[in-house]
């Protein structure tokens, strides 16, 4: 099996994860666990496991490169975390996985402003394209079109997004010099001390003894496969592809999260998204059809720089 296989099919891996995710996490947010507070249990959890795998690989970064790793650590784990999960506490899954699929518009554009990428026309259309799809579905919500999201909640997904698409980019580069795993433990261990501030108290005051064994295995299945295993598994996929098809992955998980969503309304008769409509679906389409345009713009030197 050669690296660029095994990097596609962990990056499928992380596609599959996400998708439950959406459903997953939101049936205990904000009750019986709030947002922030389950943020600071899963980066705890995915740090101390990292810590664990990573031993042998860990060094001390050099001076010159603390700052692109506290920057990954705001980005990629701080900001990019806090922001997904009070915005999918508020949104409904189906809007999240939606408004994701901004991420490989915004890494091409972060590509051209940082790494001074070529753009081009085709480029450009796309931009404009996904951006009238995002931007309408945040309008859906403000106007009351959205019967299970809020505008609020929408926004912040975007801007866990943006916040994403940056790390995807600042993160390149140390892959380059590093091992990843010794990569992704300094990472998460500069996000782990941003985050607690923000949701360590909030861990006192969640009544463990009447979660049920659902609520544990999402607590469970959140730490270990959507924070520990997804970063993991990126990480080594980044070490051979690009940013920009990393990123592109994510196309995957509307689709996924609507066949999550209902499937758990038909195991469990909870519904949790009924928030599709023919609007959404067609700014959806929107999206895509602009991802598809930035994305096939894409050349082969492109890609590696990306």
């Amino acid at each position: 099996m050669t690296r660029e296989l095994r990097a596609h099919l962990a990056l499928s891996a992380v596609a599959l994860i996400y998708g439950a995710n959406y459903v997953i996490a939101k049936s205990v947010m904000p009750d019986p666990i709030a947002p922030n507070a389950f943020i600071a249990l899963r980066v705890l959890g995915a740090t101390l496991l990292f810590w664990i795998i990573s031993a042998r690989h860990i060094r001390i970064p050099d001076r010159e490169d603390w700052l692109r790793i506290a920057l990954c650590g705001l980005t990629g784990v701080a900001i990019n975390q806090l922001f997904f999960f009070n915005g999918l506490s508020l949104t409904s899954p189906l809007n999240s996985a939606i408004i994701m699929t901004s991420n490989p518009i915004l890494v091409m554009l972060i590509a051209v402003w940082v790494l001074k990428s070529r753009l081009t026309s085709r480029k450009i259309v796309g931009v404009i394209a996904g951006a009238i799809g995002a931007i309408s579905i945040l309008m859906l919500s403000s106007y009351g079109k959205s019967t299970s999201s809020s505008a609020l909640g929408d926004s912040f997904i975007l801007i866990n997004s943006v916040s994403y698409a940056f790390y995807l980019i600042l993160v390149k580069p140390l892959m380059r010099k590093y091992h990843p795993f010794n990569i992704i433990t300094w990472v998460f261990t500069v996000g782990l001390a941003l985050v607690l501030p923000f949701g360590g108290t909030g861990l006192y005051s969640v009544s463990w003894e009447v979660l049920t064994s659902w609520q544990w295995f999402a607590v469970f299945f959140v730490i270990v496969f959507v924070t520990f295993l997804t970063y993991l598994l990126n990480i080594i996929a980044l070490a051979t592809l690009s940013s920009t098809i990393t990123s592109a992955y994510i196309y995957f998980q509307p689709l996924l999260a609507g066949i999550f969503s209902y499937l758990f309304q038909f195991w469990f008769g909870n519904k949790l998204d009924n928030d599709l409509s023919i609007w959404k679906i067609l700014f959806t389409m929107l999206i895509f059809l602009g991802v598809y345009l930035v994305s096939t713009a894409e050349t082969s030197k492109e890609q590696v720089e990306a």
